[in-house]
This record gives structure tokens, sequence and C-alpha cells, in this order.
């Protein structure tokens, strides 16, 4: 049977130490003492930190398992959470000192988005201070009551054990067969694995990394508890999932991928694409492959699919759960824009949040992240990998924009031999839902390839609002009528009559800044829990009644992330240095002091023009510009 397993947690609750001891008691690694064999890159060795996700193949029970070591810095949840797309089960490791941290809880809720199975593994239970049973109750109350402790002695007789009851609870005809008292051990194993399976039972397993207690039931329950059916899929249609895109030394570009169903080979062609190599890497060293089967995964060469992508399927991937709050821009002395742009490109290619952005009316690069920790890095990787010394501004809050009602817009585009005009309804969509396109167009009015092409161009580009020129989202994009020229419509006619429709409906219509908030969790002693509730207070956050402990208090609460940058550097002034922030991206909302940013920004949406809200009619031969306000009236289709 064949199993990816990704290894999750919050800093230094004892992931890589777990990763290594799976490894080495599995033959997979030599016990080296080396903790660093998964983190190879230069930049993770020199700062102590994981940046990259890892693999390492291992066997244990006669199964082949992928272990997935992903990193545990907020600045990076990116990277682990694309690998929790190819998961089959995700190993969560908390700490029996520590408990559940900031971190643990947005792991959890990564796990919940991409339905993957969960098993706990509560570290450091050895400690004098540490409460596993406390730990484990927590788990049970703050994140399902299906979180169930297990032991060794527990899998080896399910039905005998003190989960006999809860998992004949839990499964309706286990429950028939264990009150007429005929339920066998196979009973139990069956109901269990499809609990499992079912993200209805969470396995809460206990131990400690360091010495290696409490990873062998970690592995027999991985054995016993968790089931894939891959190897009846082998005949059917490829289907794979990129989930990290990275290059070697020589510059060859990686696409780390696992097929789903299927199979792939070298040489194969993928699309208009052939695979030229493919290699099994554990840390940074690798074997060649001559194939992957159904539920196997690896590294290719000779693809160019992006990060995310599904060779075999069409569709939108999830909605990513981590996402960038801050922009920056890059600096670089002595300047190149060609070698930094570049660089940056490839950087985008492996990381795609960065998103890196060329502004030609500036001659500035900017770049989307996480955190201060993540420019650090990249300056580091920039130097590394290219040569270059590189800089960044000071990192700044990304705002988007929105609309609060719904309203028409009208793009015309009409140069002298070319003709197309789009009717497009904007209505507000589900916070969270960017943009989306659906039409009320009927193709006697305008034919399907027309309508394909303008849904094209609604999600191709990251179009901008009139407030601050900040990107556009939760946005549903309505094709209402349109018309095309049957001699002088051109491809590219549609698209700028789509861009010139949407920024003429927002022209139009009441628009809503947005910023991005922060669901936090501030642990200090308890004497300074008055002075972080009325900080909350002061920077427009928001706070539910403070979980108290021996000596701390836990508070959990949400505000503008632009009011809570800084937070974390202040806390330990004032709690002797014993005081925790931890922050994670908690959606987008109406800017708090929307008024103050947007006259700070100074943006005149109607000199913006590399993003015209204006048309273009023809008029006695010759093309001519007509105001976004006055375009409803000169426009040649109706309702």
């Amino acid at each position: 049977m064949r199993k990816t397993i990704g290894i999750f947690a919050h800093v230094d609750a004892g992931k890589t130490t777990l990763s290594q001891q799976i490894l080495q008691r599995t033959g997979a690694l030599r016990p080296t003492g080396d903790g660093l064999l998964l983190d190879d890159a230069p930049v993770e060795r020199r700062r102590g930190i994981t940046v990259f996700s890892s693999t390492a193949p291992f066997v244990h029970g006669r199964q082949e398992y992928l272990l997935l070591y992903t990193p545990g810095h907020l600045d990076f949840s990116a990277e682990a959470e694309r690998c929790a797309a190819v998961l089959d089960c995700a190993v969560l490791v908390v700490s029996a000192v520590d408990g559940i941290q900031g971190h643990t809880e947005a792991l959890w809720r990564m796990g919940a988005q991409y339905r993957v199975p969960v098993f706990f593994f509560l570290n450091k239970s050895d400690r004098p201070e540490a409460d596993p049973a406390a730990a484990a109750r927590a788990l049970a109350e703050r994140f399902s009551p299906d979180c169930l402790p297990v032991t060794g002695e527990d899998l080896c007789a399910l039905g005998g054990s003190a989960l006999a009851e809860p998992l004949a609870e839990r499964e309706d005809a286990l429950l028939e067969r264990y009150l007429a008292g005929d339920a066998a051990e196979e009973d139990f194993l069956a109901a269990a694995r499809a609990l499992c399976g079912g993200r209805r039972l969470f396995p809460v397993f206990f131990g400690s990394a360091l010495t290696g207690d409490g990873v062998e039931p970690l592995l027999e329950g991985l054995d016993r508890l968790l089931v894939t059916g891959y190897e009846a899929q082998e005949e059917a249609p490829l289907l794979a999932r990129v989930w990290q895109i990275r290059h070697d030394g020589q510059g060859n570009r990686l696409a780390f991928l696992k097929v789903l169903q299927g199979r792939l080979a070298v040489k194969q062609a993928v699309g208009e694409e052939k695979v030229n190599e493919m290699r099994q890497y554990t840390g940074p060293k690798f074997t060649p492959l001559r194939e992957l089967r159904a539920g196997q995964a690896a590294t290719v060469l000779g693809l160019s699919v992006p990060a995310g992508a599904v060779i075999g399927a069409q569709g939108a991937a999830e909605k990513p759960l981590f996402t960038p709050v801050l922009a920056a821009r890059v600096e670089m002395d002595p300047p190149d824009e060609p070698a930094v742009r570049r660089a940056f490109a490839q950087l985008a290619d492996e990381d795609p949040l960065l998103a890196a952005h060329w502004d030609d009316a500036l001659r500035e690069l900017e770049i989307r992240v996480m955190g201060r920790v993540q420019l650090e890095v990249l300056a580091a990787l920039a130097e590394e990998r290219f040569g270059l010394r590189v800089s960044f501004g000071p990192p700044r809050v990304r705002y988007l924009e929105t609309i609060a009602a719904p309203v028409i817009g009208i793009g015309h585009f009409e140069p002298l031999r070319h003709y197309a005009e789009v009717w497009l309804r904007l209505s507000p969509g589900e916070r969270g839902s960017g943009i989306t396109f659906d039409s009320a167009c009927p193709t006697d009015r305008l034919e399907q390839s027309f309508q394909n092409l303008i849904g094209t161009h609604v999600r191709e580009k990251e179009h901008r609002g009139v407030l601050t020129g900040a990107p556009v989202t939760d946005l549903r994009v309505t094709l209402l009528t349109g018309r095309s020229h049957l001699k002088h419509t051109e491809g590219g006619d549609f698209r700028q009559a789509v861009y010139r429709a949407i920024r003429q409906g927002l022209a139009s219509a009441e628009s809503v800044l947005l910023e991005p908030f922060y669901d936090f969790t501030v642990t200090v002693p308890a004497e300074a829990a008055g002075r972080v509730m009325a900080d909350i207070q002061k920077r427009q956050g928001s706070f539910d009644p403070p979980e108290t402990a021996p000596g701390l208090a836990v508070i959990r609460g949400r505000g503008p992330a632009a009011c809570f940058l800084d937070y974390a550097a202040e806390l330990p002034a004032f709690t002797g240095g014993r005081g925790s922030f931890f922050a994670a991206f908690g959606g987008y909302a109406p800017c708090h002091n929307a008024e103050q940013v947007i006259a700070e920004t100074g943006y005149d949406f109607e000199r913006d023009t590399e993003n015209p809200a204006d048309s273009v009619f023809c008029s006695h031969g010759a093309g001519h510009t007509v105001r976004w306000n006055e375009v409803p009236a000169a426009a040649h289709c109706s309702l």
C-alpha cells in the first residue's frame, strides 16, 4: 500500500526530530546525529529554520511511504499548504509542554480545508513539566471530540481496548454488533479505518521524538489505521498534482508531483511536453526512476506546469488558506533591472504567492510576502543563487477593493478596423471568493466562442480598483450582452472591451476598501492580561474572554493586520520576555481607516492610463475616446 504523509508543527514542537526518528528507525537514513539532513539548503542551515519542504521515502510494515517534511514558521506556511493537497495523512506534532499554539490551530484548519486525515503526536510527553493528558483534553475541546488517545496496546486489540466503545458510538454498523456482543476485532479495525479516512477519528499518540519513545506506535497506527486504494487506480487515465517547483544547482526546473491515478514514465508525453527525467529525492540526494504508479510521488524534469497544477483534469484549485498580507519593493545596489527581474521571476515560479510584479511606470519590482523573516530569506536566496545583493523597502499592508452593490459596466473598443462591445453586471461576491464569472447572454446574441473568450479575459488579469488602485476581489462578473463584427473583430478586441467594462463599472459603483485581518493568540503572564486587552482595543481589535492557566493568560482575538504588525516586538518589553504573539491570516474585511488610507494613496483612477475606464468609439473613420461616464449613452447594445 502506498501512502504520502506530511509532518506539520508549530515552530519548536519537534517536527525535525520526529522526522529524523521515523527515517532512521525505518532504515531510510543512517543514524548520523545530524538533525538537518532534511534542511539541506544553505539558507536553512545558516538560519536554523525550514524554508522548503523536503521529501524522503521509507518502508514500514511492507508499505511504501513518502514523508513530506514541511516548514513550521508562519512566513513559510504557504509552502506547507502546497504539500497538503497531495497528502493521504497529516501528522500534526504538538508539544505536550506548550500545548496548542497559534500555528497549530492554523494547521488544523488547513487539514480541514483539504479534507486530510490527521494523526496527532504529543511530543515531549516525557518532560517533567509536560501534561500529556491535559494536552490531549485540549485537542478534544478545541479541535474535535473525535481526537482520541491511542496506544500501541490499543492497536493490537481495538475491540478489547478503551477505544472499543468510542468506535462503536461513531459507527452504526459496529454499534449493533457491539451491543449484541458479537463484534469481532476485524469489525473494530474496519470501523477505525473508515472513521480515520472520513475525518471522524483523529488518533492522538504520545511520546518523545528525542528518545524515540512512542514513534513505533505512531508508525503502527499509520500502517493499520490509514488505508489508501491507489493500486486499483494504476490502469486509469493519468491524473497527477504538482505541489512544488524547485531548481537544482544546474538550473534544471524540478516539478515535484504525485500520481493520483494511472502511470507516468520517462519520455512520456504530457500535453505538448515530455518527461525527460525522474528523480526520487531523500533530502538533497536523489536516485533516478523510470516510472511512477498511482500513489507514488517524485520529481520530474521537462514539464513547465506550475505549482498547484493538476495534470489530466480541469477546474480551479483550492483557494489558499495562507495568503500574503504584505507587499514590499525590491531594491538593488547597483541597479540591474534585467537581472533582478529574472531572479524574482524564478523565485515566483517556485512560490506563486510572491506574485512578482514589475511596474513600468515606476520602474520598480513589487513582491508579496507573509512577513519580515521571509524578506530576510529572500535576500539571502538572491545572493546565494543569483549573486545579487538586494534589500527591500518597508513592507506595507496589501489592501484590496470590492463593491457594495450591483452595477453594470460597459466597455467598447472600436478603433479603425477593430470592434467589440461588452456589458457586464458586477455584483458583490462572498468574502474570500475572488473574481468569478458566469454568463446570462444568449448565444444567438453573442456566439459561445466569444463568451468563453470574455470569461478568460475576466479571470486572466488582476483588475485594479478605483479608490487606491488596489486589486479587486470578491466580485461576481456576469456577461449580459455583447457584440462583435463579422469582419473587424480580432483576438485582442474583446480583451480591451472586458478590461474597460470592468473599470467603467467600478468607476460607477460604490467601492469598498478592504484590509487584511489577523486572528491572533497572545500568551502572557497573568498580571499582564489587562494591559494586553487594553492594547487590543486601542489597535481596533476584539477578543474573547481570556483563558487562564497557572500564572498565564491566553487571549484570542482578531484585528486589522496593519495595527498589529509590530506587536510581537512590543510584548517582551512589558512581560519580561515571557509574552508571545502569534497571528494567522484571518481574511479581508472593510478597512477601519479607509478615508485615511485613500487620502494617503492619492490615487486618481482617471489618470491611470494602464487601466482605462474610458472606451474607444469610431466616428468619421477614426477612433476617439469617450469618457467612462458617457459610455452608456454611446453604447451600441441594449438590454
